[in-house]
């Protein structure tokens, strides 16, 4: 296993953040070959923003691989709401959150957004505080981060292949935060009106090199802290044996699970909702993203 290598002040540095930055370098030329879990992660965040009827004019895309939002919003009835969505141009800090100051002022933005990419932090809660203070009072920000059951399949194979082949394994897919961990984590960030919700599917491959092909154009390989060592050709062929002896479906072709966990949370401002008492569990979705509730026929 790999150890997370303590900073000289500040959390354990679980991630490289220079290695990360070279993976999504790396994977600019192929991303939109393998952007379909950020087109998802970003038409959900547009969708939410068209039952919000208000206008975000200072809007702020942190995501590691910008784009898909502006796309998103540009194709949503929230289009018009929504003002030119700037991005940091440094790719160091979308590769990194929270390990540098955010290049925005305090209370400078209505909007911000982070889509795939705070799963890399290595001091999420700090990450999220940044995000608080560039937020004008009663700004929004939405995120979406990878879950817990992200990956399941291909974490447990890598382990149990590498066991067997070199009698010890690293860990080769990066620990992702518990979706029921979001609200709690806005609000020890200073969030008012915290939301978390997880969207769970599964893709399905013709085989496992097919599916670290999507991962590496997505810039999502491995970059825990610390050396790597690299998968030799036998490691990877038992753990693609094991894959398809394990988890194979019916036609041959193998499944991956995704959880996408999606976050929302306001800066605070007198003229919001009260939360209701503290493990009450009954502050609906309407309420917090202060839109009117919608029912059907």
């Amino acid at each position: 296993m790999t150890d997370p290598s303590p900073a000289a002040s500040g959390p354990p540095q679980i991630f490289d953040a220079r290695r990360r930055a070279a993976r999504l370098a790396r994977s600019a030329r192929r991303f939109r070959e393998a952007d379909f879990l950020h087109r998802r992660a970003a038409e959900n965040a547009a969708g939410s923003l068209e039952a919000i009827l208000r206008d975000f004019p200072v809007a702020v895309d942190l995501s590691a691989q910008p784009g898909a939002f502006s796309e998103a919003v540009a194709a949503s009835d929230a289009a018009g709401r929504i003002g030119p969505v700037s991005t940091p141009t440094s790719l160091d800090q979308r590769a990194a959150p929270g390990a540098a100051a955010l290049p925005l002022g305090p209370g400078s933005t209505d909007l911000i957004v982070s889509l795939l990419s705070l799963h890399w932090a290595n001091d999420l809660p700090g990450a999220l505080a940044q995000i608080r203070r560039a937020l004008k009072p009663d700004g929004l920000f939405i995120g979406t981060l990878f879950g817990a059951g992200t990956l399941k399949e291909l974490r447990g194979v890598l382990t149990e292949a590498e066991l067997a082949e070199r009698g010890g394994a690293q860990a080769r897919v990066s620990p992702f935060a518990d979706g029921f961990d979001g609200a709690a984590l806005l609000q020890r960030a200073g969030f008012a009106l915290p939301v978390s919700d997880v969207d769970r599917f599964t893709v399905r491959y013709s085989d496992l090199a097919a599916l670290v092909r999507d991962l590496r154009a997505m810039g999502e390989t491995n970059v825990l802290a610390g050396p790597i060592r690299p998968l030799s050709r036998a490691v990877f062929a038992r753990a693609a044996a094991l894959y398809a002896e394990r988890h194979a479906e019916a036609d041959g072709r193998i499944p991956a699970t995704f959880e996408i966990v999606h976050l929302a949370g306001w800066k605070p401002h007198e003229s919001q909702q009260k939360p209701l008492p503290r493990g009450s569990a009954k502050m609906r979705l309407a309420d917090a993203l202060g839109v009117k509730e919608q029912t059907g026929d």
